[in-house]
């Protein structure tokens, strides 16, 4: 069955103008999205479908050889419709889906589930979503993971606007959202060895504090003085922000930071190690809304030097003999291990009476 026209139709389409995606060439960005939701929902078909006024239009697909089909036959306008989310085990068990031509035709699709790409004036463009030739569910790790990724389809497509605006750093954005994806999936791969559900949500919140330090890179480097380079003291105080955005009230995070420029990649670096060692102190050590501090300073030191430190007063070591620690050590240490390494750095891992202290000494080439 057709889907209802949307109730604010005419803003909607023209809020999907406004971003010029219809149309356009594939790109390698949106190509990764689709696969990596393929491969986390283990679906043979992913798309981000943008809805049109008569059409939707694949910006990115894996399973299919079509780039658009019409509304009639489009699952992604009834889900626009809707919740944030929508999945349909059995398209014709459905009442929305059980006429729907694509569930009838010699492949047959059977199972849907779409994350809404939404704008930041509130109007849905599309989906991403991931489709399945036999009826299914999907986990709750595999929703989320949806939802996430179609959080990042939007802050690309964000990017790609304000940037064909500008007509400046068009390079550096796609290169700084590929990498960032390539981590991503990184991330989800180890994450995916871990089957309870406590490990998912780490999966997941990993995920998105690594988004959000990408995104603020690309706000740091649009209003760079030089191409990839970066204040590592205006970009390390945003990432803290963040950070104490999300974080209990009763933590707080507070920073001293030397104004160093590094490039890019260093800076995503630092960004990983602050916001696994902030997430790993709030998690474990500060049990029952205990109140206390994170701590996170960068020393410049001499000859091209440098010591980024994180500390917190939290829960330690039992005693000063015991030199079993007393909190977690699982994938947040993994990470901010790899990303110590990535500065090329040597990391010095501490949990005393006081709390932990994580430091990590590292050098910058001399012709950054």
């Amino acid at each position: 069955m057709f889907a209802p026209i949307h109730p604010q139709q005419e803003q909607r389409l023209e809020t999907l103008g406004q971003y010029g995606i219809l149309d356009t060439p594939q790109e390698a960005d949106f190509d990764d999205i689709v696969e990596l939701a393929s491969q986390i929902c283990e679906t043979p078909i992913s798309l981000i479908s943008l809805v049109a006024d008569t059409r939707q239009w694949f910006k990115a697909k894996v399973g299919v050889s079509e780039t658009e089909t019409p509304l009639e036959s489009s699952i992604c306008s009834h889900v626009i419709l809707e919740d944030d989310f929508v999945e349909i085990p059995d398209l014709l068990a459905d009442q929305r889906t059980a006429d729907n031509p694509l569930a009838h035709d010699e492949a047959a699709i059977r199972f849907y589930g779409g994350a809404k790409l939404v704008a930041p004036n509130g109007m849905p463009i599309g989906t991403l979503c991931v489709i399945d030739t036999k009826p299914r569910h999907l986990t709750e790790l595999q929703r989320n993971a949806l939802r996430v990724l179609s959080k990042q389809v939007m802050k690309m497509l964000e990017l790609r606007l304000a940037l064909h605006n500008q007509k400046i750093l068009q390079a550096e954005m796609d290169h700084r959202v590929k990498n960032s994806l390539q981590s991503i999936a990184s991330v989800v791969r180890i994450y995916s060895r871990t089957v309870d559900d406590e490990n998912a949500k780490d999966a997941l919140s990993a995920l998105q504090r690594r988004i959000d330090a990408v995104a603020t890179l690309h706000s740091e480097l649009q209003t760079a003085e030089k191409p990839n380079l970066v204040d590592t003291r205006l970009y390390m105080q945003r990432v803290i922000e963040l950070l104490q955005d999300g974080a209990p009230e009763n933590i707080a995070i507070t920073s001293n930071i030397d104004p160093v420029i590094v490039s890019s990649e260093h800076a995503t670096n630092l960004a990983i190690i602050v916001s696994e060692f902030v997430a790993n102190s709030i998690k474990h050590g500060f049990p029952n809304e205990r109140a206390g501090k994170i701590t996170i300073a960068l020393r410049d030191l001499v000859d091209a030097n440098f010591r980024l430190e994180c500390r917190d007063d939290g829960i330690g070591s039992s005693s000063l003999a015991d030199e079993t620690p007393t909190r977690p050590q699982g994938i947040g240490m993994k990470l901010m291990t790899a990303a110590a390494s990535g500065l090329g750095g040597t990391t010095k891992n501490d949990l005393t009476q006081d709390g932990s202290q994580l430091t990590v000494d590292f050098a910058i080439p001399t012709h950054i």
